[in-house]
């Protein structure tokens, strides 16, 4: 079954959401031998997808929200699909790489996982990758930041989330695992409406707002945050840890 945790913010979620680093996609794009075909599924808005089609001929972006793929940038050579990650719609030997970004906790992992085997080419490459926590250059902000995710939303958080808090340690992934991949970082510098804005787009957020009836960004966080940063204009550096998995196709 599909969980749709964001096509009723698909909207705010395109504009808020930090996009991945272009050193990502040039490293991915070396392990693969041929460059025809790139999947990215459960695309969202197609933030991977746009910043593959660059490296590859021809990008299929699939998503089981419409509402998410309606925000997506368009480009000639990405085609855009509503499909399920566990039924993607493609032909078998198909793809070069697969990607999942911020998502693959959320899906049936028995059924992508043959689905993916069936559609990549022999050799292909899986990569699967999430940000965890952002940090930022302001000390007082950080702690903030973690009494807010520990102590008030934590509880609201999907149970899939786990999979982010421990960095995806205990995720399945049944394909040859690399070992000794660099190490990824997403770097903005945000003011603070960028960063209240892209608060707002938590799922933590979203379970606390639909079980108690309020919003904790704004009646918790906002007025706590006032304390610290005076300024409003006020920017930050914020850092986001990627965590990424890469494996590849073995066929006998």
């Amino acid at each position: 079954m599909f969980k749709d945790h964001f096509s009723s913010h698909a909207h705010q979620y395109s504009h808020a959401r930090p996009t991945y680093p272009d050193e990502l996609f040039s490293y991915l794009a070396s392990l693969v031998k041929e460059h025809d075909l790139a999947w990215d599924c459960a695309t969202g808005n197609g933030q991977a997808a746009v910043k593959l089609a660059s490296y590859f001929k021809n990008v299929i972006a699939t998503d089981g929200s419409q509402p998410q793929l309606d925000e997506a940038t368009r480009q000639k050579n990405i085609e855009y699909r509503l499909a399920l990650a566990e039924e993607s719609g493609l032909q078998g030997d198909s793809v070069d790489l697969i990607t999942v970004a911020q998502a693959v906790h959320w899906f049936d992992f028995n059924a992508f996982y043959a689905e993916a085997k069936r559609v990549l080419k022999p050799k292909g490459i899986i990569a699967v990758w999430c940000y965890t926590l952002f940090y930022t250059d302001h000390p007082e902000f950080n702690v903030l930041l973690n009494m807010f995710y520990k102590d008030i939303t934590q509880p609201f958080w999907p149970p899939e989330r786990k999979h982010l808090d421990d960095n995806y340690a205990f995720l399945p992934f049944p394909f040859k695992e690399m070992k000794n991949i660099p190490t990824f970082s997403i770097v903005n510098h945000w003011s603070i409406q960028q960063i209240i804005d892209y608060l707002q787009t938590w799922s933590g957020v979203k379970g606390y707002e639909k079980e108690k009836k309020e919003n904790p960004v704004d009646n918790w966080f906002i007025p706590r945050l006032d304390s610290i940063i005076e300024d409003s204009a006020t920017t930050l550096k914020m850092t986001f840890p990627l965590v990424l998995k890469v494996g590849c196709m073995e066929r006998n």
